[in-house]
C-alpha cells in the first residue's frame, strides 16, 4: 500500500486531534519539554508535537520528507502564536548536525521509519543522556464501538490497509532503543475519550492512512458516503466519545560518544 499523507494535508490539520496536554505534563516531569530546550520532531506531519512544545518554550524543529504537511503546520503555528522551523528531510537521514538536540520526539510515525537507521541518527543528533520520546495516540477498537465498525469500513473498501485492530501498546520499541544503545528506557500509558462531530469523525478518518493517503478521489468519496450512512444509522450521538490511548516510550543516550 502506497502512502502519501501529504495528499490528505487539510484534512489531516483540521481533524487529527494534538496529543492531550497531560502527555505534555506526564513528559515534563522527566525534565523534557522545558524552556529553552532544543528540540527536534521527527516526522512531524502538520506539527501536532512540535506545537505543543513550542508552545512551552521549547526551541522547536519540525523534520518530515512531505512539504505539503508542514505546509500545514506553519498555518498552524501562526494560528497559534508560535515559531517552529521545519526542515525537509526523512527521519534515517536527516543532514542535521551531531549533538544538536537535548530531546528528539517521533508521534505516531516510528512505525513508518527504518527503525535501526533511525535509531542510530537520532543517537548521532542527540547531547549525551539527551531524550528520545516515542509516542502514539491511537484510537481503540472494542466491541461494538465506533472505531471498532470505521475500522471494517476501511476494510471493505480498502483490502490492502492491515493496520486495524490494534491496542495501541508498542513493546517492540523497547527492543529498537535497547538495540540502538539507549539507557534509563521506560513507558507510560493512559487512556481518554475524544470528543468528535459525525462530521469531524468522518474527516479524521479520511485523514489516515487507509482512505485518503492511499485511495482514489473517487474512492475516498465512495467511502465518506458510506462512512456518513453508518454513523447515522448506528452512532447518531454528537459529540461521539472516542475511544484512545496515549503510549510513550522515553529513553536517554549513552553519556559518552565514545
Amino acid at each position: 500500500m502506497q502512502i502519501d499523507f501529504g495528499k490528505t494535508a487539510q484534512d489531516y490539520g483540521r481533524y487529527r486531534a494534538g496529543f492531550p496536554p497531560a502527555l505534555f505534563e506526564r513528559l515534563a516531569t522527566f525534565g523534557i519539554g522545558n524552556t529553552g530546550q532544543r528540540i527536534l520532531d521527527l516526522g512531524t506531519g502538520t506539527g501536532t508535537l512540535a506545537r505543543g512544545f513550542a508552545l512551552r518554550g521549547g526551541q522547536v524543529t519540525g523534520l518530515d520528507p512531505s512539504v505539503s504537511l508542514t505546509e500545514e503546520a506553519k498555518r498552524l503555528d501562526q494560528e497559534a502564536g508560535v515559531s517552529v522551523r521545519y526542515v525537509t528531510a526523512k527521519a534515517e537521514q536527516t543532514d542535521l548536525p551531531a549533538a544538536s538536540f537535548d530531546v528528539v520526539t517521533a508521534g505516531q510515525c516510528w512505525h513508518w521509519f527504518d527503525r535501526p537507521k533511525a535509531a542510530q541518527e537520532v543517537k548521532r543528533l542527540l547531547v549525551p543522556r539527551g531524550y528520545l520520546v516515542i509516542a502514539h495516540f491511537d484510537w481503540i477498537p472494542l466491541p461494538g464501538n465506533v472505531v471498532e465498525a470505521t475500522e471494517k469500513l476501511i476494510e471493505q473498501h480498502n483490502p490492502e490497509w492491515k493496520l486495524g485492530g490494534g491496542r495501541g501498546m508498542y513493546s517492540r520499541w523497547l527492543s529498537d532503543v535497547a538495540i540502538a544503545g539507549f539507557h534509563d528506557i521506560e513507558t507510560f500509558s493512559f487512556d481518554l475519550f475524544v470528543p468528535y462531530s459525525p462530521e469531524a469523525w468522518r474527516g479524521r478518518i479520511r485523514a489516515s492512512a487507509g482512505v485518503s493517503a492511499s485511495l482514489t478521489p473517487e474512492q475516498v468519496a465512495r467511502f465518506d458516503a458510506d462512512l456518513q450512512k453508518l454513523l447515522h444509522e448506528r452512532f447518531s450521538e454528537d459529540p461521539l466519545a472516542v475511544h484512545h490511548r496515549v503510549f510513550a516510550l522515553v529513553c536517554t543516550s549513552p553519556k559518552s560518544k565514545v
